[in-house]
């Protein structure tokens, strides 16, 4: 244990060090605290469903093995660890998921605060206010609402446990005692970088936040401590282009990131960005009008929806920035630490989405000290400081336990992004497709037809608007559809849906020829063969329908329901 000491005085005057323990107990009960009130406020979505892009996860695709090794061979293989582990102790009761998520939260949280009170005490902040500052920032970073994204839900573990080990890293960077950071010290960096990298690669800009850092604060505007920090930035380098070309190699087979997007060029994106960046300067002062699926124009030219006046106040801010870099030097380091956070999503390279708020979990780090620059120089009363920074926290965590309740489901989350967005074509497809899993498919249909109205026909939509009709007992609107995808993409799967919805009418010949069709199409698609197994089982002929379940279960051995087709089938055999 650390000691405080304090000097007492013997008869010959001679001054002795005598060790005072350090008082754990403050700690102990801030941690739990901060603790208690992160669950509480999360505490909405601890039960909560799967929903959002939870469906793409490893354990929820059909035909996936529980062996570590498959879990482990993709491109983020710490984040598919921990899934791995969840998954062993609980494979499909959510509320084990939700809790890591909100333990690495927490996590991120504590480390904030050390990493505030560091930067802090670089600035030349002294006494109380330095522990109400970055009390108050790490409590922000824990409960403000545009964090709920982060936590909220199963998927977006890969944001709050790369940003936990990303600031893990950071800690042990800017935390260190001495001005040349060790050998040792330098190796717990990189181990930890490495680890942030292997579990999502916006991480990839913690060596110019590293350097950044070194340049305002070691010992201020000043080349000489990326100097004197050889021993980390020399290995770094190489794990930091090891990493680009990692990151390159994820992002050129992306489908909805990348410069190889069809639609979306890295200049128009770049255009884009430069009003977007004020959409998360808003949201982080004033939190209203969240939503999980923005509809945010793009700009193709810099003339298009003002990009150019967004452009021009980020380099005039910029600017401003480092020239009033000694004046004001949390701000000017804020800045450029938000800047650098943001451009991995928030730059030159496109993604599907121009605006969403998990961009700003680990950047508000950056705004948080723009904050305290001015937090600092307040000439009020500490009590006073500390009671209205205590009611914004206060405001936060009601906000953030409101903005759960969306979370809790799918219906929820999709009707507040279509109140907030009613033009926007994906929030009416997933709402749409909430309804049909709840066998609500009447209410489902309109915005089916709504998405088709925004973007025209679609071949999955299509199909999906097909099935909530063949839902509703609409069969002969559900084939039109059906056949109007089958137009579009000539794929097994839609025309096993033919035939599927042919043989629930009776028109056992009609559902044959299509099910014939889909096999020739791909003769490795199960569900084909147990559409054919359904018709021949309805036709009161067993044996063909246990070869075809058969020939199902060769194609996806994991699915149930095909067995237990095979043992009523088998059943049926031997009755006859």
């Amino acid at each position: 244990m650390k000691a405080k000491r304090r000097e007492i005085r013997t008869e010959d005057k001679k001054p002795v060090r005598v060790a005072r323990p350090r008082r754990i107990w403050p700690w102990a009960l801030s941690f739990f605290l901060a603790a208690f009130l992160v669950f509480e406020v999360y505490g909405p979505v601890l039960r909560g469903p799967f929903l959002f892009d939870d469906d793409y996860l490893a354990f929820r695709r059909p035909g996936f093995t529980d062996q570590l090794g498959a879990w482990m061979a993709g491109v983020r293989p710490l984040l598919m660890f921990t899934y791995w582990v969840n998954f062993r102790l609980s494979p499909v009761d959510t509320f084990l998921y939700h809790v890591v998520n909100v333990v690495f939260h927490l996590g991120a949280g504590v480390l904030m605060f050390f990493i505030l009170r560091r930067l802090l005490e670089l600035a030349g902040t002294r006494g109380d206010r330095v522990w109400i500052l970055s009390a108050f920032g790490a409590g922000l970073f824990l409960l403000h609402p545009i964090q709920t994204e982060s936590v909220a839900y199963v998927a977006s573990r890969s944001e709050n446990l790369s940003v936990m080990l990303m600031l893990g890293a950071f800690a042990a960077f800017v935390c260190r005692p001495v001005a040349a950071i060790s050998w040792g010290r330098a190796a717990a960096v990189l181990v930890l970088f490495g680890a942030a990298l292997a579990s999502k690669e916006h991480t990839l800009m913690l060596p110019a936040l590293l350097l950044l850092t070194d340049y305002y604060w070691n010992p201020g505007f000043s080349l000489q401590g990326i100097r004197r920090n050889w021993r980390l930035y020399l290995p770094l380098a190489a794990a930091a282009a090891v990493g680009v070309a990692f990151v390159m190699r994820v992002l050129a087979h992306a489908d909805t990131a990348g410069f190889g997007m069809k639609n979306l060029k890295w200049y128009e994106y770049f255009f884009t960005q430069g009003r977007a960046l004020f959409v998360y300067l808003r949201l982080f002062v004033l939190p209203y009008g969240q939503t999980v699926d923005y509809d945010f124009p793009i700009s193709r030219t810099p003339w298009q929806h003002g990009a150019f006046l967004g452009l021009a106040a980020l380099v005039a801010i910029t600017v401003a920035a480092w020239l009033y870099r000694r004046r004001w030097p949390l701000a000017s380091f804020g800045w450029l630490t938000f800047l650098i956070l943001m451009a991995p999503t928030s730059s030159v390279m496109p993604i599907a989405d121009p605006v969403a708020e998990r961009r700003l979990y680990i950047s508000m780090i950056g705004l948080l000290l723009i904050a305290f620059e001015f937090l600092r120089r307040l000439n009020v009363d500490r009590k006073m400081l500390a009671g209205a920074l205590a009611g914004v926290l206060v405001v936060a965590a009601v906000l953030t336990w409101q903005r759960n309740q969306v979370w809790t489901d799918n219906m929820a989350l999709w009707r507040d992004a279509v109140e907030k967005f009613p033009g926007k074509s994906r929030a009416h497809f997933q709402l749409a497709y909430a309804y049909y899993s709840q066998n609500r498919c009447a209410e489902a249909l309109p915005h089916y037809r709504r998405v088709a109205e925004i973007d025209g026909p679609a071949y999955d939509s299509l199909v999906d608007w097909a099935l909530a009709l063949d839902c509703n007992n609409q069969p002969q609107e559900a084939l039109a559809k059906l056949k109007q995808a089958a137009a579009l993409d000539s794929t097994a799967h839609v025309y096993s849906l033919i035939g599927m919805v042919f043989a629930k009418q009776s028109r056992w010949a009609e559902a044959l020829a299509a099910l014939d069709t889909a096999s020739r199409i791909n003769p490795a698609y199960a569900m084909t063969f147990v559409y054919r197994g359904d018709v021949r089982l309805s036709l009161n002929d067993p044996a063909a329908a246990i070869a075809e379940y058969r020939r199902a279960l060769e194609l996806d051995p994991r699915n149930e329901i095909v067995g237990q087709k095979l043992i009523q089938a088998e059943q049926r055999a031997r009755v006859r």
